[in-house]
């Protein structure tokens, strides 16, 4: 039975022991440069082609490819230990014929096994519910690792299950249970449940009798039924597969090398053009390109990759971004190129705390500082003597009678207290807890307290009802059937639940009938948004205005109403609503059209105003983003009105530009439609659905990509994880752009994962996108500084480095061309041995890999001009009109170098590799020089020692230099010479430009 099914083990790692080293190697030679170099060192086995020693070439490639394997090797393998710590966590299993649960690690779960989930622990596989400890069936999950959002989902047991007296029965049933194939839609479930032995009957099934894969139980145990496991789970579905990520700059340099790999084959081909291909000409070809071959320098990859590690260092120790890891040390200068920002909502842009702000009545409003008059006028209801009776509200009769201003709260603030989908949960604590008072319940015997939390599908509804009992009236008790309320005085009121309807994306609001015990009055309370709700409500002349002021000030709003019904109304009602309920076809439309029968000429009770708080500086760092030219779009799994208010009060929409929210589509026609009235509008943010998004890029992806991306912002609601990824890769495809995604939850995992940097916010939705990510930040502000300032530098650093190295390779290789012309086309080295080596490593290396100190501005500077960030996104730094610069300066100093020592020729070849080669060095230091921006002490210290250990070089290699002959003024004099000819021109064209065209930066420092 389970051969057929995946097992339930969870595998994160990129590689195995088999495939690590071949796979690691692949990725390395996949680069131009690398394949170049093991095919150069390859070469130095053959003794005919053979032009220096061995370690030359082999040192510096065997030296790159280990620190890549290393650094693959400890990469991977933290990956291990964590895909080994969730597959060995254990779970209870029942086992028929057992009474004691057996514990076993999640990754020996099978389909069909029957699994106990604590409170608290997160569900080792996808389930369908059959049992909880709840009487009502009822049970509470986290959804937060799949769909991002930190609030409790209800979930409920099969009921023919749970009406069992205990779990071993399980076993002594007949039945059988009917699940859909994999999907990987997280919102929808088809399935059915049929028992045969004497109980027959069917049960149709849907997401809320299922518990996905990593969510976590919130209340009590459950008992489920494995039915996917493994790869098939909603949750590892709608995750895409490791890669390794590759930066720009790396795939530039890539090309850059292609083009000097064609310089060396033109120059050997010019050699050998001059030489006759006489005799065996293919083997002085193949030495010839092996001398020019420092025209593509292997410690250009050291160089880099040691920049890279330098970069990270610098970014985990900035006490500005306090917190930052650096988990992917390939991409640094990524962060420098970002022109897409894709951004989760829900705990990355919001704390996801929302906080009541206001309550609007049309006549007067109620806000933070004057709340303490609402609760005055319930203590007016619920005196707190309680031999006296409570006072009740007169009623009012459609609007006709004007109702006084306490009796409009009385009813306002019981609408809020009712018409939700809020439980109550307690959890017990010590009594010596520093708990709020508001939100605790004592116990009738010991040293515990109950502590109450309210849990909702909607964070906005918590907040209300946490508002009501601040001011008074608490929820204290929830079931499917009944609701408990607790005044002032103590007094507890009883409600019968006769209905519910659930708020839908598509009918924008929540309904919910009541019986109240004590007066067996039946009312009807209905809250939506205001788009829908003004059609239902009696008229007046508030709302619209209530309503889009509230907006303005980043509220989300929503309005309250109610009905009063008679007996035989509502009896009429469940009759019919019941019929709609029961019929095959077109159920949910008639279904609407019988509550909407009951939606009419209902009392507008007041508007309510709920805050979603920020995360810290939100508003300005996305000001900051948008300002240094970094397009933001908003990717969440939320609903549209909610998505909609975050956009604007977090400025992610400014406030001069116009919001077009895209209507729901369906057909073709829809979409080509919608797309018609975006194209018209000017500055426009775009608002879109992920079904409407999908039928949009099914029939006009080109169209739609055009438009989105030429749009100041977007916002995509309702998107599950694999769209948000899919909306990344599309960027990336369409446009060439650089993009990052910032995300805090597992849902945000495949997004991060997909961005050409991916950065992990470590906050309440756990560690998961922060330990799926290339940068961890723990708050959205540290983007700024993480973008602007070091995206900056590393960016810059590693182009000034990279073409430095590679001037580096191409003046001692013009030089080389120089004299293998001058000398008889000979294929014999010009440095032998050490000096070879040493020119790139000891006596250059320090001068120019100081240059991942330089700065060109101040991160203040950085941060208070976002402008400059502009500048990056277009390559500049690094392009083929900048290379063919320094390939011009390169073949002018190699040149003057070359034909300077060859000219003032001595007795013995010994001293032209003394002046030309001092020369050479002294160049590079003070070329160095030249391309600093801002001088760092340590810079400085590695110019000084470079010259110092050469000095001293000159003195020891007796065997490469002559010892009598430096210590002349003719050596000295010659290379002065030599060296101020090859750089003054330079340093004068440098002075010139800063004069008449400098750069932006340098107006600002």
């Amino acid at each position: 039975m389970h051969e057929k099914f995946p097992t339930n083990v969870i595998r994160n790692q990129k590689y195995n022991v088999v495939s690590f080293l071949p796979l690691v190697l692949f990725q390395q030679f996949k680069f131009f440069l690398n394949l170049y170099f093991l095919l150069m060192a390859i070469s130095q086995f053959i003794p005919d082609i053979r032009i220096g020693y061995l370690y030359t070439y082999w040192g510096p490639l065997c030296f790159v490819l280990t620190v890549t394997i290393f650094r693959e090797a400890v990469d991977d393998f933290r990956r291990y230990k964590r895909d080994k710590e969730v597959n060995a966590q254990k779970y209870y299993r029942l086992v028929k014929g057992f009474d004691i649960p057996e514990l076993v690690p999640s990754s020996k779960l099978r389909v069909g096994d029957l699994v106990i989930v604590e409170k608290g622990q997160r569900v080792p596989a996808d389930l369908v519910l059959l049992r909880t400890t709840e009487k009502s069936g009822a049970c509470f999950v986290r959804t937060d690792q799949l769909d991002g959002e930190t609030d409790w989902k209800l979930r409920l047991a099969v009921p023919a299950t749970q009406k069992l007296e205990s779990n071993s029965q399980l076993f002594d049933i007949k039945a059988s249970l009917y699940v859909e194939k994999p999907q990987k839609d997280i919102h929808s479930f088809i399935g059915t449940f049929s028992r045969y032995d004497g109980y027959s009957s069917e049960e149709s099934l849907g997401v809320d009798n299922t518990l996905w894969a990593n969510t976590a139980v919130a209340s009590g145990s459950a008992l489920g039924i494995v039915v996917y496991t493994g790869q098939e789970t909603r949750s590892l579905m709608n995750h895409s597969e490791i890669r390794s990520k590759v930066g720009l700059l790396d795939q530039e340099i890539n090309q850059l090398t292609k083009v000097l790999f064609c310089a060396v084959i033109g120059l050997a081909l010019v050699m050998m053009c001059l030489k006759g291909f006489s005799g065996p000409w293919y083997r002085y070809m193949f030495r010839f390109v092996l001398l020019f071959s420092y025209i593509i320098p292997i410690s250009l990859r050291v160089n880099l990759d040691m920049g890279k590690a330098f970069y990270a260092w610098c970014i985990q120790r900035d006490k500005d971004i306090a917190g930052t890891v650096v988990r992917t040390t390939t991409i640094p200068e990524e962060l420098g190129r970002i022109s897409y920002l894709l951004s989760d909502k829900t705990g990355t842009l919001t704390q996801n705390k929302m906080v009541f702000k206001k309550l609007h009545l049309g006549t007067i409003s109620y806000g933070q500082e004057t709340f303490d008059e609402v609760t005055s006028v319930l203590k007016a209801y619920y005196p707190t003597d309680t031999e006296h009776s409570p006072v009740k509200p007169t009623s009012a009769h459609s609007g006709k009678v004007r109702r006084s201003e306490n009796t409009r709260i009385y009813d306002a603030v019981h609408a809020l207290a009712l018409c939700h989908n809020v439980t109550p949960v307690y959890d017990e604590v010590n009594k010596s807890s520093n708990l709020d008072s508001v939100s605790v319940e004592t116990m009738e015997t010991g040293d515990t307290e109950q502590k109450r939390n309210y849990q909702a599908s909607s964070p906005d509804e918590v907040a209300l009802v946490k508002w009501t009992e601040e001011i008074g009236l608490a929820l204290i008790k929830r079931d499917l059937n009944s609701m408990q309320l607790k005044t002032l005085n103590g007094q507890i009121l009883n409600y019968t639940i006769l209905q519910i309807f659930p708020f839908t994306s598509e009918t924008k609001r929540m309904g919910i009938i009541v019986r109240e015990e004590s007066s067996s009055e039946i009312i009807f309370y209905l809250k939506g948004a205001d788009v829908v709700m003004s059609g239902i409500v009696q008229y007046n002349d508030w709302l619209d205005e209530v309503c889009e002021n509230m907006a303005r000030e980043g509220l989300r709003t929503l309005v309250v109403a109610k009905k009063n019904l008679t007996e035989d109304q509502y009896l009429d009602f469940e009759a019919k609503y019941n019929a709609a309920r029961m019929s095959v076809s077109d159920r949910v439309s008639r279904v609407a059209a019988v509550v909407e029968s009951l939606e009419r000429e209902m009392e507008l009770l007041c508007v309510t105003g709920v805050e979603d708080r920020l995360q810290d500086r939100v508003r300005p760092t996305l000001e900051l983003l948008r300002n240094a030219g970094i397009k933001i779009w908003m990717l969440t799994g939320d609903k549209l009105e909610t998505a909609t208010c975050i956009a604007k009060s977090s400025r992610l929409v400014s406030r001069t530009q116009g919001l077009h929210v895209f209507k729901s589509v369906v057909t073709r026609t829809d979409a080509h439609l919608e797309l018609n009235t975006f194209r018209k509008k000017q500055d426009c943010a775009l608002v879109i659905s992920g079904d409407s998004l999908e039928v949009c890029l099914q029939y006009y992806e080109q169209e739609f990509l055009e438009l989105a991306c030429g749009s100041p912002a977007v916002v995509c609601c309702r998107c599950s994880p694999t769209q948000k990824a899919e909306v990344v890769s599309l960027i990336q495809r369409h446009t060439d752009k650089r993009t990052a995604a910032v995300g805090d939850g597992g849902n945000d995992v495949s997004m991060i994962q997909a961005a050409d940097a991916g950065i992990g916010l470590e906050g309440l939705e756990g560690r998961q996108a922060s330990l799926a990510a290339d940068f961890s930040i723990s708050q959205f502000s540290h983007l700024a500084n993480l973008l602007l300032v070091h995206g900056r530098r590393s960016y810059k650093r590693s182009a000034a480095l990279s073409q430095f190295v590679i001037h580096r390779g191409l003046i001692i290789s013009t030089m080389q061309a120089v004299f293998s012309a001058v000398f008889y086309l000979s294929s014999v080295a010009l440095y032998q041995g050490f000096l070879m080596v040493g020119y790139a490593t000891i006596y250059t290396m320090f001068p120019v890999f100081s240059l991942v100190l330089d700065k060109d501005v101040s991160g203040k500077i950085a941060l208070t001009y976002p402008e400059l960030y502009k500048e990056l996104s277009k390559g500049r730094s690094l392009s083929y009109k900048t290379f063919f610069m320094w390939v011009l300066i390169s073949i002018y100093q190699g040149g003057v170098i070359m034909y300077g020592a060859l000219i003032m020729f001595e007795d013995e070849f010994i001293h032209i590799v003394a002046i030309s080669f001092s020369a050479l060095v002294l160049t590079e230091l003070i070329m160095v020089a030249l391309t600093i921006r801002t001088w760092h002490h340590i810079m400085m210290l590695a110019e000084i020692f470079s010259l110092a250990l050469y000095l001293l070089s000159l003195v020891v290699l007796k065997d490469y230099f002559d010892a009598e002959f430096i210590k002349t003024t003719d050596f000295l004099w010659k290379v002065l010479v030599i060296t101020l000819v090859s750089c003054m021109p330079l340093y004068i064209l440098k002075f010139l430009r800063k004069k008449f065209s400098p750069p932006s930066y340098t107006k600002l420092s």
